[in-house]
């Protein structure tokens, strides 16, 4: 299992006096050994008819942005040094702010990104708020923060999918298992696992209903295949009996009510990207267990993932008074 070496913060307002979602982060890298780096992308548009008029010169845009961003990040990283954490600080600019913290983590080597979770989703799947895209676009790791509360020996949920319903991918599970278990061990938590599993995924046949005997035996029969794949699954690992957790019905409904139940502090949960209709669906779930959870939500993509984002940098975003 691999370390955590580095970890990216993005930072969106950089003004702000402090964040809360540093304070995880910081508390992260004292547990893991691990430097962070904080990261703002600017992202805001020039205007074109503004360009040569009284000094307003791109050069100029782009040093006092520069300037301006990364002395607000060191504002921020100065009482985190003081705390004996190693930070650095780093201020591009690059445009779409998903894609930039994209680039930026893939350049930088980073092992893990933690990112403050934003507004609630309204069909996030197309209206692509920066917390949504960075799921579905980033390889490494990405620790969505919803609460301020410092991890104390916190319990960690790994939500698995043994039977693939949602996808058909390689090692998933095993790489959830993986990002569950480092964390769990770097705070001296406890690593617990989950299965949501659907007992009757599909209706009977016109004509043939179904009695209440034979809906019982599909039930039990259901519990058994899922409670086979999932132990099957964690075979070697170090999630014990009374950890191992197979509840029947929905994963948008089961995972955050387990997460309750546990008291969990952090959900780790795989992300497999779609395109059209079948993406809708399950970025639906997908964000109902988002905005539903209590606690903080670590997703992470099949090993064989790789990001579809550009490696160039966009540099500065350019806009007009003219409609094009």
């Amino acid at each position: 299992m691999r370390d955590i070496r580095r970890i990216l913060v993005p930072v969106r307002q950089y003004e702000a006096r402090t964040m809360p979602v540093l304070a995880k982060a910081a508390q992260l890298a004292r547990a893991c050994g691990a430097q962070l780096e904080l990261f703002h992308d600017i992202a805001t548009p020039v205007l074109n008819e503004a360009l040569g008029t009284q000094g307003y010169s791109l050069r100029s845009v782009k040093r006092r942005a520069h300037e301006a961003a990364l002395a607000g990040l060191e504002r921020l990283a100065a009482p985190l040094r003081r705390h004996g954490v190693t930070v650095q600080t780093c201020a591009v600019w690059d445009f779409p702010p998903a894609e930039a913290i994209v680039r930026r983590a893939v350049a930088d080597a980073v092992d893990l990104i933690v990112i403050a979770r934003h507004e609630r989703h309204r069909i996030a799947a197309l209206l692509g708020y920066t917390d949504w895209e960075l799921l579905r676009l980033s390889p490494v790791p990405v620790l969505l923060v919803k609460s301020e509360q410092p991890y104390r020996r916190p319990r960690v949920l790994a939500a698995l999918d043994p039977g693939h319903a949602f996808a058909k991918t390689t090692g998933l599970d095993r790489r959830i298992l993986e990002e569950a278990g480092r964390l769990s061990s770097a705070l001296h938590g406890s690593l617990a696992a989950l299965h949501a599993y659907q007992p009757l995924p599909l209706p009977p046949p016109p004509g043939m209903p179904l009695d209440d005997h034979v809906a019982e035996r599909l039930r039990k029969a259901a519990r058994r295949v899922a409670r086979t794949h999932f132990d099957l699954v964690l075979e070697g690992t170090r999630v014990r009996g009374n950890h191992r957790h197979v509840v029947e019905g929905a994963p948008a409904t089961v995972i955050p009510a387990a997460a309750r139940r546990l008291h969990s502090a952090i959900v780790v949960m795989g992300a497999v990207s779609r395109s059209g209709l079948k993406r809708l669906f399950i970025g639906n779930t997908a964000e109902k267990v988002m905005d539903a959870l209590p606690c903080d939500l670590l997703v992470v993509r099949p090993p064989q993932f790789r990001s579809r984002v550009p490696r160039a940098r966009r540099g500065v975003l350019f806009t007009s008074l003219t409609p094009i």
